[in-house]
């Protein structure tokens, strides 16, 4: 098993949705025992703490909630990632809702020019200003990491786009908006929705996806897991549950299965809202699933 120097950094993050709480997630996957978990595992840990996220009482855009606030946050995310890989860390990110993806692509893709990433996720997250229902941005780091939305939020760090659609593999699929069901037929993103899982298998599929980035040559493979991919029975405490999700030990398969791989450089773990959860739920499968993420087995 290879041993990694991991950098965990956290980042406190409610300000790209609509319900409070999320900003203590990364608080309590510590507090589940990532650090000890990984240690554990022979990983020698730094944890940098917890980004400071600025807040203001009332957003300035209606169309993109808290859009000054959440290019802020993630600026700095990106400016942290960067230095972790400049240090020869592996980064590994604690979210905080899925917006916080911009600045951690942002981050990545200063060293990976031809970054891959795997969005384990029940949403697409490839709204724009103009598509969203909500005004959400956490429903839109994925678009903006391919160049797609406002100005500010494809901007951080200055380039855009940080990803090229034929990168990205998405996992878990089944909520879906209109206007992200064209973008992914326009750009043609692989997805596995669940209808894939079901009919394919687990295996199957992450045998194609390790596959999938092995003939694309990537130079790294970004692993975003949003604790709402994963059924609401494992994982009641996340901000936007979808029934019918991928399966705790179908997840934990997964993750088996990318250690194996040797093909993940970076990753995060988000959307964990403990004022939804029950007893910590969802932090603990957080925790879990990093324990196999990182070379945890049985025997």
């Amino acid at each position: 098993m290879n041993k990694l120097n991991i950098s965990i950094v956290g980042v406190p993050m409610d300000l790209g949705q609509n319900r409070r709480g999320v900003d203590m997630g990364p608080s309590a996957i510590r507090y589940a025992g990532a650090i000890e978990r990984l240690k554990a595992l022979g990983h020698t840990v730094n944890d940098k703490g917890d980004i400071v996220i600025g807040r203001k009482e009332i957003s300035k855009n209606t169309k993109l909630r808290n859009l000054e606030e959440v290019v802020e946050g993630n600026t700095k995310l990106a400016n942290e990632v960067k230095e972790i890989l400049a240090e020869g860390d592996y980064p590994l990110v604690l979210g905080g809702d899925h917006s916080i993806a911009i600045g951690t692509i942002a981050g990545l893709a200063d060293k990976y020019k031809n970054l891959g990433v795997i969005w384990y996720d029940a949403h697409a997250d490839l709204n724009t200003e103009e598509t969203s229902p909500s005004g959400n941005i956490h429903g839109m780091p994925l678009a903006v990491s391919l160049g797609l939305g406002h100005t500010d939020l494809v901007k951080i760090r200055s380039y855009t786009p940080k990803l090229k659609p034929e990168n990205v593999v998405i996992i878990g699929a089944r909520s879906v908006d209109p206007g992200e069901r064209e973008l992914i037929k326009e750009k043609g993103i692989k997805v596995f929705s669940m209808h894939e899982i079901d009919k394919l298998g687990m295996t199957k599929v992450m045998e194609q996806t390790i596959e999938y980035f092995q003939k694309r040559e990537v130079d790294g493979v970004h692993l975003s897991l949003d604790l709402d991919g994963i059924d609401p029975i494992y994982t009641p405490g996340v901000g936007t549950p979808v029934p019918g999700g991928i399966t705790y030990r179908e997840s934990h398969l997964a993750m088996e299965m990318l250690y194996s791989s040797n093909l993940i450089t970076s990753a995060e773990f988000v959307e964990v809202n403990p004022i939804l959860d029950e007893k910590n739920k969802t932090a603990d499968v957080a925790v879990a699933l990093m324990g196999s993420l990182f070379g945890e087995s049985l025997l």
